[in-house]
């Protein structure tokens, strides 16, 4: 029943339909939120420590280190490099087409973003473009696990190997992703999370960062409290970055059930990929190949070039029958106003800005049933016979 004086409209109600995005917070969660609250220490305390320890071990590695958001988690994960001889100023090269998030913590731990293309099939950065991007001033590698779909590791360990780069792996959407048999998130240095609201596990606001090296745990535990060791010597330009108690005890919760949500939300993937099928003369979208798992993050569907329609129609289509959906972010360098000071033009990114301006992604967390999936599966199908017929 709706709630006396409030009028919800009728487009509002058809947007219902089937959202993007969703929050699951367990009801072990809501006693830990209670008795953190009770204890009136509600900063990076036992809560934290316990969801760090979780952490961890889902992935089976030695350190987690929380805070406050997936930005955080990679803008500390880039200025660890500060200890292993890095200046300001030095690079680290990143895809064109990821989110704002990843170029501006680069920005924001003192280094320069440098661009690198992406392929259009499989939206992560294109490994054979690497090599050309690399100066005598690049110390990392950042690739993105865009919709939790993994970057070709191999191909970019085998580069940073070559060139003794760091690789810091952006997995903010790869919860639970494989290659080749091991866990995304523990095949670079270190790798950054997003515990935002939409991902698999979540804190609702929160980040977190995964490694093995002791030493580059020791700087992140440093630099997410404003560089300081022990108890009060300064020894980093460090970030306010700390988690706190309210949103640990929501992570401890999501840890329990994660093979549960990456479950069904792999069962969602899988159903979403195979009912998009006859849609492949016209739409690019998100696919598994036979070496991976996708952590999935969401399902990303490309127009084609040679469709005979456009992305603006068919998100218009969609979103019209009650279809949540969100662009397929931007060429950074190219598309984003606030990088225009790097001088990079239109075209310098053709596959990041192809995807941008011809590519959408929908939800497929762990609240979408088969049914809804049906839906979306007949809109787009209703959708594509409109414009062929």
């Amino acid at each position: 029943m709706e709630k006396p004086g409030k009028t919800i409209s009728i487009e509002e109600k058809v947007k219902c339909k089937v959202p993007f995005g969703t929050v699951s917070i367990t009801e072990q969660a809501r006693k830990l939120i209670n008795t953190a609250l009770d204890t009136t220490f509600v900063t990076n305390g036992k809560y934290v420590k316990e969801f760090e320890e979780r952490f961890a071990k889902i992935f089976g590695v030695k350190y987690a280190v929380a805070v406050s958001s997936g930005t955080d988690a990679d803008a500390l994960s880039c200025a660890t490099l500060y200890d292993f001889g890095a200046q300001r100023g030095d690079e680290i090269i990143i895809p064109a087409l990821t989110f704002i998030a990843t170029a501006n913590s680069v920005f924001q731990a003192g280094f320069k973003p440098v661009f690198v293309d992406v392929e259009r099939e499989t939206l992560n950065i294109s490994p054979d473009k690497i090599e050309a991007a690399i100066t005598p001033r690049t110390r990392a590698l950042m690739p993105v696990h865009l919709m939790g779909k993994p970057a070709e590791m191999d191909k970019i360990r085998a580069i940073a190997k070559k060139h003794d780069l760091r690789i810091i792996e952006d997995a903010a959407e790869a919860h639970g992703a494989e290659y080749k048999g091991e866990k995304i998130g523990t095949m670079g240095d270190m790798a950054a999370f997003s515990l935002y609201a939409a991902h698999i596990i979540t804190t609702i606001e929160g980040g977190i960062v995964i490694t093995d090296n002791p030493d580059i745990h020791r700087a992140l535990v440093s630099l997410r409290n404003h560089g300081i060791e022990n108890k009060f010597d300064f020894k980093r330009i460090g970030f306010s970055a700390k988690m706190n108690e309210i949103e640990a005890a929501v992570g401890i919760g999501n840890t329990e059930i994660f093979e549960e949500i990456l479950a069904k939300r792999r069962k969602n993937l899988l159903y979403l990929i195979d009912q998009f099928k006859p849609f492949d003369e016209y739409l690019i979208t998100l696919k598994e190949a036979d070496h991976e798992k996708i952590g999935p993050h969401a399902f990303s569907i490309i127009v084609r070039q040679d469709a005979p329609f456009s992305k603006e129609e068919f998100v218009r289509y969609i979103e019209s029958k009650g279809v949540d959906s969100r662009n397929l972010f931007y060429s950074i360098p190219t598309q984003c106003p606030s990088y225009a000071f790097l001088g990079h033009k239109t075209g310098d990114f053709p596959e990041a800005e192809y995807c941008s301006d011809n590519g959408t992604h929908i939800g497929i967390h762990q609240h979408i049933e088969s049914d809804q999936l049906d839906y979306v599966a007949e809109v787009v199908r209703d959708f594509i016979k409109e414009k062929i017929s």
